[in-house]
C-alpha cells in the first residue's frame, strides 16, 4: 500500500503491487477486495493469465459456476509455453467442479477424470487426495455407490501421506458416512472420532495461527506506534526548522524594509537638499538680479534725467546745434533700457514657464534684416558697417518670437561693444549636417578668458566687478542660452580683449524624425 501510495511509480511496479495484493486478499477469502485489486491491473502484465485463474477460482469459491467456467475454458485454450506455472491438472479439476456444482455430470466426470490423470502423471499427493474426494463426491450424488466407494477409500489412504488437515479431517467424515451408510456402525465410529481428531487438530493450528497473527498485528501496532511517534518527532523538527526559516524570512524582509526606507529617506533628503542649495541659489540670483536691475534702471533714469535737463537748457538758449547729439543720447538710453525691462520680462515667463513655443520652418536671411532693420539708427550713430552674408537658401527649425529675442540680444551687444567706424559681420557655416551655424562678429573690445567662461555657466549674472563699467549683468547671454537650449540649439563663443568677440549660434536647420 506504501508503495502505491508514495510519489509517481511505473506503470510494472503499480501493477505488481496490485496482484500480491489481490493475492493476499484470496487467500484470506476477501473475494471482494481481491477483486478490485485484480481488475486495477493493466492487460498486458505479464502475469495476466495468472489473474484469469485466480478470478474463475473467485467466482468458484462464490458459486457463479458459469463465470468460473468462462475463465477456467479460456486459460485451458492457452498454449502450454503461456501458462507461466499455471498447472493444467488445476484448471481440468476446477472446470470439472464447476460441472459437477452445475449437475453435468458427464461433463463434470471428464474433466475430473483428465485432471486426475494429469495429477497421477506428477504424482501430486495432495491434489490427488482431492480429486478423488472429488470423484466419489460425483458418483456418489448420482447414487452410484460401488464406483464411489472406491474413490473414498483411495482419498482416505492417500490422505495419511499428507500434513493438510482439512483434506484429513474431510476424509475421514466421508469414510465415516460410507460406513454409516453399510450399517456398520463401529467402524463409522471409529472414523467419527478420527473426524473429531482432524478437527480439534485443525482447530488448534487455526488457534497458533490466530496467536502468530494477533502477536503478528500487535508487533505491527508496536512498530506502528514507533514510526508514529517517529513522524510525530519529525513534524515537531519540521516545525521547529520552518519556525526558524520564517521567522528568519521575516526578519531579513524586515532588514530589507528599513534598508529600502533608509535609502529612500537618504535619497530624499539628497533631493531635498539639493532642492534647497538650488532654490538658494536662485534666490541669491534674483537676490542679485533685482540688485543689478534695479542698480542700471537707476542709473539709465537718471542718466535720462540729466539729458533731458541739458536738452532743456539747450532749447532755452536757442542751441539748436547740439539738440540732434542729445536726442540720440536720449534714443540710446531708451532703447538700452527697454531691451533690459524686455530680457527681465522674458526671463521672468521662462522661469516661470509661461512662455508659448511653436517651433516652425524660418528663414535666417529674412529673421535677421528685420531685427537689424530696427537697429540702423544706433548703427549710424557710430558709423558701424554691418554686413549680413547669410544665405538666403539657410532655413532652420525654431520659435520665431524666442529667436528673434536671441538675435536681437546679440546684435545690440554688438553694437554696444563697438567702437566707432566699426564693422559687424553676420555669417553662416553649413559644415554640420544636423545644424545651421550662425556667426555674429565683431572687431570692439572683446572681453577676458575668464569673462567667457563666466557667461557660458549655467544661471551665472555678473556683477559690475566682473568687468569695466560698460557690462551689463548678464541677464540677456543667460536668456539667450536658456531660449536656444529650449529650441534644441547650442551656443558658443570667442573673444579676445582689444580685438572684438564671435558669437556661435547653432540651429536645427531640419525638422528631428518623430
Amino acid at each position: 500500500m506504501k508503495q502505491l501510495s508514495v510519489g509517481k511509480k511505473s506503470k510494472e511496479i503499480q501493477n505488481f503491487c496490485h496482484f500480491f495484493r489481490g493475492f493476499g486478499f484470496k487467500e484470506k477469502k476477501l473475494f471482494k477486495e481481491s477483486k478490485k485489486e485484480f481488475q486495477l491491473i493493466t492487460t498486458d502484465f505479464q502475469f495476466h493469465n495468472h489473474i484469469q485463474m485466480f478470478l474463475g477460482e473467485i467466482a468458484l469459491e462464490e458459486k457463479r459456476f458459469n463465470e468460473a467456467i468462462k475463465y477456467f475454458t479460456e486459460i485451458e485454450q492457452l498454449h502450454p509455453s503461456l501458462l507461466l506455472g499455471i498447472k493444467k491438472s488445476s484448471v481440468k479439476h476446477n472446470l470439472g467442479l464447476c460441472y459437477l456444482h452445475l449437475e453435468k455430470y458427464d461433463t463434470a466426470e471428464r474433466y475430473l477424470r483428465e485432471g486426475l490423470q494429469l495429477e497421477e502423471a506428477q504424482n501430486d499427493t495432495v491434489a490427488l487426495v482431492g480429486t478423488y474426494g472429488d470423484m466419489a463426491t460425483l458418483y456418489y450424488d448420482q447414487y452410484k455407490d460401488k464406483l464411489a466407494i472406491p474413490y473414498f477409500e483411495k482419498a482416505y489412504k492417500l490422505s495419511k501421506k499428507v500434513k493438510n488437515y482439512q483434506l484429513k479431517q474431510n476424509a475421514a467424515l466421508n469414510m465415516a458416512v460410507v460406513e454409516e451408510n453399510r450399517n456398520d456402525y463401529a467402524k463409522a465410529l471409529t472414523y467419527r472420532k478420527e473426524y473429531e481428531q482432524w478437527k480439534d487438530s485443525l482447530n488448534d493450528q487455526n488457534k497458533v495461527w490466530e496467536v502468530a497473527e494477533l502477536e503478528k498485528q500487535f508487533t505491527v501496532k508496536q512498530k506502528q506506534k514507533e514510526v508514529s511517534l517517529l513522524k510525530a518527532e519529525n513534524k515537531i523538527k519540521i516545525a521547529e526548522r520552518n519556525g526558524l526559516l520564517y521567522s528568519a524570512i521575516v526578519l531579513f524582509v524586515l532588514l530589507g524594509t528599513a534598508v529600502y526606507f533608509y535609502r529612500e529617506k537618504t535619497k530624499k533628503n539628497k533631493i531635498i537638499l539639493a532642492q534647497k542649495e538650488a532654490l538658494s541659489e536662485l534666490n541669491a540670483t534674483k537676490d542679485k538680479l533685482f540688485s543689478i536691475v534695479s542698480h542700471d534702471l537707476r542709473s539709465a533714469v537718471n542718466a535720462m534725467k540729466i539729458s533731458n535737463a541739458k536738452l532743456l537748457e539747450n532749447v532755452a538758449a536757442k542751441k539748436l546745434d547740439e539738440l540732434d547729439s542729445l536726442l540720440q543720447r536720449n534714443s540710446a538710453i531708451a532703447n538700452s533700457t527697454y531691451n533690459l525691462l524686455d530680457n527681465l520680462l522674458h526671463w521672468a515667463l521662462l522661469q516661470t514657464k509661461q512662455s508659448y513655443f511653436e517651433i516652425t520652418t524660418i528663414r535666417l536671411y529674412h529673421c535677421v534684416e528685420q531685427m537689424v532693420y530696427n537697429y540702423r539708427p544706433l548703427m549710424l550713430e557710430k558709423n558701424l558697417v554691418f554686413e549680413n552674408t547669410i544665405s538666403k537658401s539657410d532655413i532652420v527649425w525654431a520659435d520665431q518670437e524666442s529667436l528673434k529675442i536671441i538675435l536681437r540680444n546679440f546684435i545690440d551687444n554688438a553694437i554696444k561693444f563697438s567702437k566707432e567706424n566699426g564693422i559687424i559681420k553676420m555669417y553662416t557655416q553649413n559644415t554640420d549636417e544636423k545644424y545651421c551655424t550662425l556667426l555674429i562678429e565683431d572687431n570692439g573690445i572683446g572681453m577676458s578668458t575668464v569673462l567667457q567662461t563666466a557667461l557660458l555657466q549655467e544661471t551665472r549674472l555678473l556683477s559690475k566687478t566682473d568687468n569695466e563699467a560698460i557690462a551689463g549683468t548678464g541677464l540677456g547671454m543667460q536668456l539667450c542660452k536658456s531660449l536656444l537650449q529650449k529650441n534644441g540649439g547650442k551656443l558658443d563663443l570667442k573673444s579676445e580683449v582689444g580685438k572684438g568677440t564671435k558669437i556661435i549660434v547653432s540651429l536645427i536647420k531640419k525638422q528631428p524624425n518623430g
